[in-house]
């Protein structure tokens, strides 16, 4: 198993934004082999900040890394850069290979 996550901070305000672009876009991970299960998680806020992390489970790296290359990737991600304003800098991709 391989669980890929993005950590987003988005600006103070913008919190549910940022959901609803994730609520209302189009993902097509369902028909996406090897795709598990995805989770948009909402952490700790600070003076300037809001931490998000995107986390989806994969059968494998080599399915995560198939999708980064597919179709159904590029279409995922095609108005993704819409929004810039809400974001404090790029996503941070972690990747974790399950060991037990």
């Amino acid at each position: 198993m391989f669980i890929a996550m993005n950590r987003f901070k988005i600006a103070i305000g913008h919190e549910n934004d940022f959901i609803e672009m994730w609520k209302s876009r189009e993902s097509h991970l369902d028909s996406v082999p090897g795709f598990k299960a995805f989770h948009l998680l909402q952490g700790s806020s600070d003076e300037n900040c809001t931490l998000f992390a995107s986390h989806s489970v994969w059968e494998s790296a080599d399915s995560f890394n198939a999708w980064t290359q597919s179709d159904a990737f590029r279409k995922a991600h095609a108005h993704a850069s819409g929004a810039k304003d809400i974001y404090l800098g790029p996503p941070q991709f972690e990747g974790f290979e399950a060991v037990i």
